[in-house]
């Protein structure tokens, strides 16, 4: 018999996105599945077009993280599909997913080939370089299946297929998500809490979804790239992803693999806040929350070390 798949759709003014992303799933030929809409208080016709399916409606935008909570704890499915409202399946995107995480039981989360356009990849799986920087996999080249199924550091919380034992195994003060990081990299942040846990994360390229965000944006290679691609994003943006990536540091750095890669994180640390010193105006900002943040964020830590069931060595393999 299928398994129940829980289909979690996160959406906040997306009329534009909506009902294209419905199709799609409603469209699957993998047919035992459930829908729940977490609404984050949408201001415009979004909770017209979703007031036939079920809906949890929140009184205010809860973020990423938490809204993707509220629907884990409200779904039913062995297996969670955390879909974003602006991506498209195509209709053997579940099938495909399912079948592969099903052949073992150690895979704890799926990526499916995302694409822009038909033929330009948005993501194939997360990448985590020495510095701790985490890129999309192939974002911005074109697909001519260069990347083929296996194994990955994690997967991008644009259409992630969690198991949900993993999900259960894996949460800290029941929270699946981080909530403190409210939006941005807590997708990074649960991959690597998995990884450490010792689920595995798959890469499944016949599961193709399209994900309608900006054409332009690319994996930056270089540090000049980066600053360029950065005049591009909100503050707001760049705000919540400053935050949370020295929060997800601090949450799951192994000593061991710390002081292997100390020159390249430093470095990487000291141009980051440089440049957003001398760059960008939210400096103050980030310091107030980190100063709030940060205890928590150890107490974290010290779950995260006592539950870790790898060590240095084998989490090495996925720095590149």
């Amino acid at each position: 018999m299928n398994k129940l798949v829980s289909i979690n759709i996160l959406t906040y003014n997306g009329d534009n996105f909506i009902e294209s992303c419905l199709k799609s799933v409603l469209n699957q030929t993998y047919s035992n599945v459930e829908i729940l809409i977490i609404d984050n208080a949408s201001t415009d016709n979004t909770l017209k077009i979703i007031q036939n399916l079920r809906v949890i409606k929140n009184d205010k935008n809860l973020g990423f993280a938490a809204g993707h909570n509220l629907g884990i704890k409200e779904s039913r499915g062995e297996y969670v599909l955390c879909l974003n409202q602006d991506v498209i399946l195509d209709k053997d995107f579940i099938k495909y997913a399912v079948e592969t995480i099903e052949k073992d039981d150690k895979i704890g989360s799926l990526q499916g080939k995302l694409l822009r356009d038909y033929k330009i990849i948005d993501t194939t799986g997360l990448l985590m370089f020495k510095n701790r920087r985490v890129i999309n996999r192939g974002q911005g080249e074109e697909d001519r299946e260069q990347y083929t199924a296996g194994e990955v550091f994690g997967v991008d919380g644009a259409a992630p297929l969690y198991r949900r034992a993993a999900l259960e195994d894996t949460k800290i003060n029941n929270e699946y998500f981080d909530e403190d990081f409210f939006c941005y990299k807590e997708d990074i942040d649960l991959a690597w809490r998995m990884q450490l846990y010792g689920w595995k994360a798959f890469y499944e390229p016949r599961a193709i979804g399209y994900h309608l965000r900006s054409a332009g944006e690319r994996a930056a290679k270089n540090y000049l790239s980066v600053a360029k691609e950065r005049r591009k994003i909100p503050e707001y943006a760049k705000f919540y992803s400053f935050k949370n990536q020295r929060l997800l540091q601090i949450k799951n750095e192994l000593p061991g693999l710390f002081f292997r890669n100390i020159f390249a994180i430093l470095i990487k640390e000291i141009g980051a806040w440089s440049y957003v010193l001398i760059f960008e105006h939210y400096i103050l900002k980030v310091i107030k929350n980190l100063f709030r943040q940060v205890p928590s964020a150890f107490k974290k830590r010290k779950i995260i070390m006592t539950n870790k069931r790898i060590n240095a060595k084998e989490m090495a393999k996925w720095i590149c």
